[in-house]
């Protein structure tokens, strides 16, 4: 017997590449993964993909399953979403506000599958560049935030986490960083004291490289410059006017292009994770719950060097 269960697995497998990021993704321990996977191919007497593989590469049996999942599932989440709507109606509001401009890039193609499947749902779009986002959102005045510094404080929301993701540090491909060792990978909090930071127009507090890099080893760099566009920072930084802190796969397609240079925030790296804020009452609405599934899933078809969020 196929069970619909085993499918998602085997789905998420597939887009993950891992056991311990599929887990993450399915929220599910690694082992309860694994005892999933061993269930499925003791029930089919077949191995459904290659052990310790790089990269990952599935049996006969396994790609026979996938392409049973790539059928089977969207019809399903399709199905889901028609009984949705029955039960608690079509129409509603989305009034939402982003606070990383550079998210653009992927909720983009969430709105527009979102709107496919909930056409009478009303969706506003607005940055947060300017105001408090999240009061707003305890007000009533918007309906979601996507942010990475939740308000713990605040009552009554909700913080979905959508997946985990790298700050990194872009900078010119001259600069003198790299020029000293061609082989860094990454840099300490000191070194950028002489630097200029380029950073969206917003408060320091909600900026990691200044809240979870800087400030704590009690560095203020030499000066901040700001710019609302990611490509007018990538620019700036190009020229030698200072660097930024973007998040990896908004950096992916200058890297790509040769554009900029980047380091890691640390030997570690520096990570955050990003959330979808919604009021408490809002994850009754079918048409908003759907849509914080429909920007989780979305958000690993078109952003590279992300990972789900614990």
């Amino acid at each position: 017997m196929i069970e619909m269960r085993h499918l998602r697995a085997l789905s998420v497998l597939r887009e993950t590449g891992s056991l311990v990021r599929a887990a993450e993704h399915l929220h599910l321990t690694q082992s309860a993964l694994s005892h999933l996977f061993r269930e499925m191919e003791e029930r089919h007497n077949l191995p459904l993909f290659v052990r310790k593989s790089r990269p990952l590469r599935f049996t006969s049996a396994g790609l026979r399953l996938l392409q049973l999942a790539d059928d089977i599932l969207p019809r399903a989440a399709l199905a889901q979403r028609d009984l949705a709507r029955l039960a608690s109606g079509q129409s509603g509001r989305l009034n939402i506000a982003i606070e990383c401009h550079s998210c653009y890039q992927w909720l983009m193609p969430a709105l527009n599958t979102y709107r496919d499947d909930w056409p009478e749902v009303e969706l506003d779009l607005c940055s947060g560049f300017h105001f408090a986002p999240l009061p707003a959102l305890t007000r009533g005045d918007l309906d979601l935030v996507v942010t990475s510094n939740p308000d713990r404080d605040l009552k009554g929301i909700h913080y979905q986490p959508l997946f985990s993701f790298e700050m990194c540090l872009a900078l010119s491909r001259k600069h003198p960083l790299l020029q000293d060792d061609a082989k860094r990978r990454w840099v300490t909090p000191g070194e950028l004291a002489g630097e200029v930071q380029i950073t969206y127009p917003v408060e320091r507090e909600r900026l990691d490289i200044f809240q979870n890099f800087l400030e704590p080893a009690g560095i203020e760099p030499a000066g901040v410059r700001t710019a609302e566009l990611t490509v007018m920072m990538v620019q700036l930084v190009a020229s030698g006017r200072g660097v930024c802190a973007l998040p990896n796969w908004a950096l992916h397609e200058y890297l790509q292009k040769g554009f900029v240079a980047q380091l890691r925030l640390g030997e570690k790296g520096l990570w955050s994770t990003l959330y979808a804020a919604v009021r408490e009452e809002m994850l009754e609405q079918a048409y908003a719950a759907d849509f914080l599934r429909t920007a989780r899933d979305t958000c690993f078809s078109h952003l590279n060097g992300i990972r789900a969020a614990s």
